[in-house]
């Protein structure tokens, strides 16, 4: 029986294990997908150990993210232009390799709910300077975007995130960071609005922009899936724009890594949406 698990701390929240369990069942593999819950300082001793606990691989979740990518042996460009890793398998000669799907998953979630978010080819305003944006950054510059807008509460953190994309050297020419207090007035080229924060989830405070001047036609993406609908979901549909949840892309984003440990690829179906959506009290 083939095993793979997600480490986090914590990891309890994880909705990974009814993804992946989910597709096991549908395809009759005998397999099985855990929990664990690994502790700072010690992500990198985890993973280079997974053999020996009997996993073929790992998703890894916050905080573990840089020590995943500084654990592998073999890390292919998506990590290291990310400067992190989510998924991680053992190849046949015990090597541990790593990639980070997360890019692959907002794409492919944006292309699937909004293929027409490059329309004109309009400028994109990409909302935080962490993790997740840097991965979205990522993907919509190889997805053809041609004009990226960054905007964080804290300008030197977006400056940073800029110049920090490995051997993508010209980020400069394809990234303008937008003061905090001009994001009202950003909008309004833009075809496409993305939040990469933590703002609007459950418990948080929502995200503070308006909408007013955004484009009838853009689209507004949230990668926050819980609510599934957000502040900044309801206020651009009360406007009509196109909009796009964040659960989309944490279902694209396994993909890869169970195809990786178990030898079928998956699809991303109405039904498994349906199925982790029920766990957020979502439907």
């Amino acid at each position: 029986m083939k095993r793979a698990c997600v480490i986090g701390w914590p990891v309890e929240h994880s909705r990974s294990p009814l993804i992946h369990n989910y597709w096991l069942k549908l395809h009759g593999i005998d397999g099985s997908y855990e929990k664990e819950a690994v502790p700072p300082g010690e992500a990198e001793a985890f993973l280079r150990s997974l053999a020996e606990r009997g996993y073929v691989g790992a998703n890894v979740t916050l905080p573990h993210k840089l020590a995943a990518l500084k654990s592998a042996d073999i890390a292919d460009e998506a990590a290291y232009a990310i400067g992190a890793a989510n998924t991680l398998w053992l190849d046949q000669a015990g090597r541990l390799n790593a990639t980070n799907t997360d890019a692959l998953g907002f794409m492919t979630n944006l292309e699937a709910q909004a293929p027409r978010w490059n329309l004109g080819r309009r400028p994109v305003l990409v909302i935080g300077a962490g993790g997740a944006a840097r991965a979205i950054l990522y993907g919509l510059h190889k997805g053809g975007a041609a004009k990226l807008l960054l905007a964080n509460r804290t300008r030197d953190k977006a400056e940073t995130l800029t110049g920090s994309f490995g051997p993508m050297s010209e980020t400069r020419d394809w990234i303008e960071v937008v003061d905090w207090k001009e994001r009202n007035r950003a909008v309004a080229d833009c075809g496409l609005l993305v939040n990469t924060t933590s703002l609007g989830m459950t418990g948080q405070a929502p995200l503070d922009i308006d909408l007013a001047g955004l484009p009838a036609d853009a689209v507004v993406a949230d990668i926050v899936y819980a609510p599934l609908v957000t502040p900044l979901l309801t206020a651009a549909k009360n406007r009509g724009r196109t909009t796009v949840d964040g659960l989309g892309m944490l279902l694209h984003q396994a993909v890869p890594g169970f195809e990786r440990w178990f030898g079928v690829r998956p699809e991303v179906t109405p039904e498994l949406r349906a199925h982790v959506a029920s766990s957020l009290g979502d439907k």
